[in-house]
């Protein structure tokens, strides 16, 4: 099984931005400018983020999803602000491949199971946000990592999976944005439970931070941003690397 690469694009309105934790956003440049290079570097997935979704109770990626389905070849994920199958099937028909859903699946777990069945599980990403509380322990957050959900991430992975969804994007919330690497326990203790593809997010700095999401925290896929965004890094260095390591990656 081919690990896939999948630049991630935080959206604030319609900037491309970063922040460390999810917070302190910076803005970066336009989404479509740095979509059209990933894709033209061999991104095996796009994932758009809007980063403010939940707070305004709307995603407004719509025009920002459709300029990009008409340049980029690839499947694209969407995930912020979605809380009904009409919201699903708007994104959907604006050209995402797959949405992703939190806040809206932590409130009303069976729109998994709705999303599921409308548009098939593998169109039904569960993303949930983790944040450490102890060790081998983590809770789910919403609202870009602000709003403590209650949930232990392990139990809600599965019983996510068992409502339909057809992959998890787990981001760790302590390590996003800090160049420091995947928190790999996390990773290796939903990837132990759930029989659908867990996607790595939160924390890559450098290429040999992919091949240890793979080896130690047995990810399917990897998502980055900052050391794509700041050219720390090609995703040409990042197959690169996974291929001499032994970790099967899309060559182009």
């Amino acid at each position: 099984m081919r690990t896939r690469l999948i630049p991630r694009l935080d959206i604030k309105g319609p900037n491309l931005i970063k922040g460390i934790n999810l917070e302190g956003l910076r803005v970066i440049g336009a989404p479509q400018d740095y979509a059209r290079k990933y894709y033209e570097q061999g991104a095996d997935e796009l994932l758009y983020v809007d980063v403010v979704a939940s707070l305004y109770g709307r995603n407004s990626l719509h025009d920002i999803v459709r300029r990009a389905a008409q340049d980029v070849f690839v499947p694209l994920t969407v995930t912020g602000g979605l809380r009904s199958v009409d919201d699903v099937r708007d994104m959907l028909r604006a050209g995402a491949d797959k949405v992703g859903i939190n806040t809206a699946a932590t409130k009303r777990p069976e729109l998994i199971s709705e999303v599921a069945r409308k548009f098939g599980s593998q169109c039904m990403v569960l993303s949930i946000e983790a944040k450490r509380v102890a060790s081998g322990r983590w809770e789910a957050y919403t609202d870009n990592g602000r709003e403590p959900t209650g949930m232990d991430v392990v139990e809600w992975a599965q019983r996510g999976v068992e409502l339909g969804a057809g992959e998890i994007l787990l981001t760790s919330v302590d390590q996003e944005g800090t160049r420091e690497g995947f928190d790999l326990a996390l990773l290796a203790a939903v990837a132990g439970v759930v029989p659908v593809p867990v996607i790595a997010s939160g924390g890559m700095g450098q290429p040999q931070d992919a091949v240890k999401a793979v080896r130690e925290g047995r990810a399917d896929a990897v998502a980055m941003a900052d050391i794509l965004h700041y050219n720390r890094s090609t995703l040409g260095d990042i197959r690169t690397a996974a291929l001499a390591a032994g970790v099967g990656v899309r060559t182009q």
